[in-house]
């Protein structure tokens, strides 16, 4: 089991390294091409993949929510949306529309830095 810390170089790390953005990014292509037709599909199947358990409703709700909202965000301006899927050294999957996948990485990236998924294992 890793210790918890609170210094702010670890969350600036987990959530900004482009190794860290582009592990969020495979796992939201995974997500896209295995976790099923809906968004609480998806969730649930990113949330088991990463955590090793079932969502409750509420973190299914919290996710969904959190998708629906970085969706259109990524919709409205899709530059933004590239720029995120192009970070690191790997390139983005051309098979999936570039807003869904920017909005899955966000989602994916925040399923990587819980602390339940930092600190057990």
């Amino acid at each position: 089991r890793r210790p918890r810390t609170n210094t702010p170089l670890q969350a600036l790390a987990l959530m900004n390294d482009p190794v860290y953005v582009e592990a969020a990014r495979a796992l939201a292509h995974r997500v896209l091409t295995h976790g099923g037709p809906t968004t609480r599909d998806r969730v649930r199947y990113a949330f088991t993949l990463v955590l090793g358990r079932r969502p409750a409703p509420a973190e299914v709700a919290l996710l969904t929510a959190a998708f629906d909202r970085e969706f259109s965000q990524f919709a409205a301006d899709r530059e933004a949306a590239n720029r995120l899927i192009h970070v690191g050294a790997s390139r983005p999957p051309v098979d999936v529309d570039i807003a869904e996948l920017a909005a899955w990485t966000i989602v994916a990236s925040t399923l990587l830095n819980l602390d339940e998924a930092i600190t057990r294992g």
